[in-house]
């Protein structure tokens, strides 16, 4: 039987060029060897998105994010893609796990003091948000998840879930979960348009559905070698960001001749992101057609989402049902 994995997205917006080589690639990649639930982390995006009228934003955040995730490849028939408010099973086990979870190990998460000061707009100094690895971790155990694909800077909150996994075996006396094990992600090293961190936040980004004339201008205006003044300068393709974008788009050789031809000035800035601008738009063209065509038959999607639900919910009740057992059993 293949291993299973459990992975998921917050609908808090468009997803964009670091969403699709950052994750999609890698869940595509992921589905042919393991079972894979991708999961509509609505009730994750709930926890920071409370605030004004945020929150009536998410089911139509949801519904265009699953349009890009099958477009980008995610296969509907190999993978169950579904929407985790519509498994009440994650709310329940939330609440359990989260009578046996210690608050010193929430308040130990790296990334939550940090998260806190990013995201403090938002007001999220509520329980939900320091109850967030909580939830992640019933995500997970919910599906006896076997292994997580993370970042690096996810590996603590996968260790929190192990360690709630190890608590519950070991207070009730039966090993209802699995320890997940972490599968670091390749992560291609793509800032955002200005060189920064891409993030929607800095207005860096281009959306997986972004018109196109928008897209070109966006890769025109991009950062390229701040020390490369005039087209005659040689260039220093390590530190251009443009080049970075290349090496993705373009062919192995056609990014060494341009590495070259940057280094001897026989290329200029402004040629090298008009030939990038093109490269952008005739990659992105067909997987816009793909989800426009998705947007547009709202049965179709309606009929993905219903049977991942329910495959979803038919794995999810299985597994809460030896949980009750394990919790209130008179053994």
């Amino acid at each position: 039987m293949k291993k299973r994995i459990l992975s998921g997205m917050r609908p808090t917006g468009k997803l964009h060029l670091g969403h699709y080589w950052g994750v999609l690639t890698n869940w595509v990649a992921l589905q042919e060897e393991f079972e894979c639930f991708y999961m509509v982390a609505d009730w994750h995006a709930l926890t920071s998105e409370w605030k004004g009228g945020s929150a009536r934003a998410i089911p139509g955040n949801a519904r265009d994010n699953v349009a890009d995730w099958i477009a980008a490849g995610v296969d509907p028939e190999k993978s169950t893609i579904f929407v985790q408010s519509a498994v009440p099973q994650h709310a329940e086990l939330h609440l359990i796990l989260s009578c046996l979870t210690p608050l010193g190990w929430l308040e130990r998460v790296p990334t939550y003091k940090e998260a806190q000061q990013k995201l403090a707009e938002k007001g999220v100094d509520n329980y939900a948000f320091l109850g967030y690895p909580v939830l992640q971790a019933a995500d997970i155990l919910l599906y006896k998840g076997n292994v997580v694909p993370v970042g690096e800077d996810q590996l603590p909150h996968l260790e929190l879930t192990r360690e709630i996994a190890r608590r519950f075996n070991s207070n009730f006396g039966a090993e209802v979960f699995p320890e997940p094990q972490g599968r670091l992600t390749p992560n291609p090293r793509l800032q955002g348009l200005d060189g920064q961190r891409m993030s929607k936040s800095y207005g860096n980004t281009i959306d997986l559905g972004e018109d196109p004339a928008a897209v070109e201008k966006k890769v025109k205006g991009m950062f390229t070698d701040p020390n490369r003044k005039k087209r005659s300068d040689p260039g220093n393709p390590a530190i251009c960001n443009v080049f970075a974008y290349h090496g993705i788009l373009n062919a192995k050789e056609r990014h060494a001749r341009i590495e070259m031809d940057c280094r001897e000035a026989k290329i200029g800035c402004v040629e090298c992101k008009a030939e990038l601008a093109g490269k952008m738009l005739d990659w992105v063209r067909p997987l816009q057609e793909r989800r426009k065509a998705l947007l547009s038959d709202p049965a179709k999607l309606d009929a993905i989402l219903e049977r991942g639900n329910a495959r979803a919910s038919e794995v999810a009740a299985q597994t809460m049902k030896e949980v009750r057992e394990a919790v209130f059993s008179s053994r």
